[in-house]
């Protein structure tokens, strides 16, 4: 059936913007030092995450260092932190709940809760994609505006973890939309109508010869 490949396809997008999600989170690549018109050369590039922040030096010799307090971070990494933690339980919520509605799964034998949970499922990916595009925007537009800022004297760019997490979104919403449209609500209505036909006895009969 056609619902059946739109649900697996969205399933596979959903598990793929959930591994992206997971990358984004773990990874301490959302900011960098940026040494664009620096005259001296440094052999420290800084890079920042949600957990922790990592320094590199122009030997390859990498130390991460796990943040003291959650103060210590900006606005937007505070809110990146709390935000792609429960992207990811939702993420998981909505393609368990996806497995359980699919029709090629025998977790519920009835189709019309099937299709039901099966569009739950996508609207939970729906909102795990939009709660993860907050973060990692929100993080790229602050890193663009200190960067175009001269009273900044510390230049960022963005990290790959934000593209990532823009990445991960995408394919959130591409599986939750998939999900939400793969459940044919007109063919059970239509199905339980059973035509009936009367006989009525003052109708004139006819006679053939």
């Amino acid at each position: 059936m056609a619902s059946g490949g739109m649900q697996s396809l969205g399933i596979i997008l959903g598990i793929l913007g959930l591994i992206g999600c997971i990358v984004c989170c773990i990874v301490p690549k959302w900011k960098y030092d940026s040494h664009i018109g620096s005259s001296i050369v440094t052999a420290v590039t800084t890079e920042e995450g949600i957990w922790m922040n990592c320094v590199i030096q122009s030997t390859g010799q990498q130390q991460c260092k796990v943040y003291d307090s959650l103060m210590s971070l900006s606005s937007d990494l505070q809110a990146a932190r709390a935000l792609t933690v429960i992207t990811i339980i939702v993420s998981i919520l909505g393609l368990l709940a996806g497995l359980m509605g699919a029709n090629f799964t025998t977790c519920l034998g009835d189709e019309d809760v099937k299709g039901k949970v099966a569009t739950v499922a996508g609207v939970l990916l729906v909102l795990a994609g939009f709660m993860l595009l907050v973060p990692v925007s929100w993080s790229a537009h602050t890193t663009i505006q200190n960067f175009h800022n001269p009273l900044v004297t510390r230049k960022q760019e963005i990290g790959i973890s934000v593209w990532v997490g823009w990445a991960a979104a995408a394919l959130l919403l591409l599986g939750g939309g998939l999900l939400c449209c793969s459940w044919p609500r007109g063919s059970s209505g239509g199905s339980n109508y059973t035509a009936k036909y009367i006989n009525n006895p003052s109708a004139p009969s006819r006679t053939h010869v």
